[in-house]
C-alpha cells in the first residue's frame, strides 16, 4: 500500500501529539506505547518505524509540549500580553483543568527527574527558553538577576498550579491559584539584590 508524500512525518507528528497528551494526562510511568498507540488510532505494529523506544518518544513529546507553551507565550507577548498577564494566563481554572494541554512541568516534573540524561537536557533547554521569555518581561535591568527571578517565579507558577490541582474542593482550588497570583506579582515587583 502507498502513501501519499508526508505521510510518514503526519503520522510520527500524530504519535507525538497524541503522546503528549497522554503523558501529561497520566503521568509518563502510566503511558504506555500499546495504550497510546490505540489512542492514536494505530497498531502498536506501527510504533517502531517512527521510534527507537518509549524514551525517545518521550523526549519527543515532552519537546513539543515545551515548544507549544513556548509558542502560547510568544504569541501572548507579540499581542502584549505583560507580565501579569502571563502570571494570570497560567494560573487560571482553564489551566487547573486541563493538565492534557497544560503545562508539561505541572504535570510530569517529578516524572522528568527520573528521565535518562538526555532527556532531562532536552528539558532544560525548552525552561531556559520559557524563562528567558519570562525575564524579558521582567523591569529587572541586570540579565542574571532577571533569568533568576523569573526561574523562581516560574518554580513558583508550576508549585501552585500542582498545588491547586490535588485539592478536590474547587473554591480551595481557586484561593490557592489567587494566592500564587499575589505571591508571584510580589516576587516580580520585590526590589533586586
Amino acid at each position: 500500500m502507498r502513501f501519499e508524500k508526508g505521510h510518514k512525518a503526519a503520522t510520527r507528528r500524530h504519535i507525538i501529539d497524541v503522546a503528549s497528551k497522554c503523558m501529561r494526562r497520566n503521568g509518563i510511568s502510566a503511558t504506555g506505547i500499546a495504550g497510546t498507540m490505540d489512542e492514536a488510532g494505530l497498531t502498536k505494529g506501527a510504533f517502531s518505524p517512527h521510534f527507537e523506544s518509549k524514551d525517545a518518544l518521550v523526549r519527543e513529546a515532552l519537546a513539543s509540549a515545551l515548544d507549544d507553551q513556548q509558542h502560547r507565550l510568544d504569541e501572548d507577548q507579540r499581542r502584549g500580553l505583560d507580565l501579569e498577564g502571563a502570571i494570570r494566563s497560567y494560573l487560571n481554572r482553564a489551566h487547573l483543568e486541563d493538565p492534557t494541554g497544560g503545562c508539561p512541568s505541572a504535570a510530569l516534573l517529578p516524572e522528568i527527574a527520573r528521565q535518562p540524561l538526555s532527556t532531562r537536557k532536552d528539558y532544560e533547554k525548552g525552561l531556559r527558553s520559557y524563562v528567558a521569555t519570562l525575564a524579558a518581561l521582567l523591569p529587572d535591568a541586570d540579565a542574571s538577576a532577571s533569568r533568576r527571578r523569573a526561574t523562581a517565579i516560574f518554580g513558583l507558577l508550576v508549585g501552585t498550579l500542582q498545588f491547586a490541582r490535588a485539592v478536590p474542593n474547587a473554591a480551595q482550588a481557586e484561593q490557592i491559584l489567587e494566592g500564587g497570583v499575589e505571591a508571584a506579582l510580589h516576587l516580580a515587583r520585590a526590589p533586586s539584590r
